[in-house]
């Protein structure tokens, strides 16, 4: 039995499984194929950037479609675990599109900064 044939996928998932390549391999599928998880629509403005401890970060072009993937939390959870649970995605964060950063420099100083001399 254990030097009988056996098809050359059975091999691969055999082979990935013992040397734990099996959650790399569905997280990078994961993150390939995330129009069919959030929809073409959706996918068109938000882009999924990192998984890290479980949790799959994804950045949005403006903070309404961050706001509105949030109310779609539910559903892309369900579709992320039934077809990638071997990528082992707990939560999802959305994020928005980064903010203005006012400090320049390297002897920049806490504070207000530009807006304390405003008024």
């Amino acid at each position: 039995m254990g030097r009988d044939p056996r098809g050359l996928g059975d091999a691969i998932d055999t082979l990935t499984a013992q040397l734990g390549w099996n959650s790399p391999l569905a997280q990078s599928e994961l993150l390939t194929s995330w129009s069919e998880i959030a929809g073409e629509e959706t996918a068109k403005h938000s882009t999924p950037v990192a998984i890290e401890d479980g949790r799959l970060t994804v950045r949005c072009e403006s903070t309404a479609w961050a706001t509105q993937l949030r109310l779609m939390r539910v559903e892309i959870m369900t579709r992320i675990t039934a077809k990638y649970r071997e990528a082992g995605i707990q939560s999802i964060r959305f994020e928005g599109p980064n903010a203005p950063s006012w400090k320049k420099g390297p002897r920049s100083i806490p504070g207000r900064g530009p807006r304390d001399t405003y008024g």
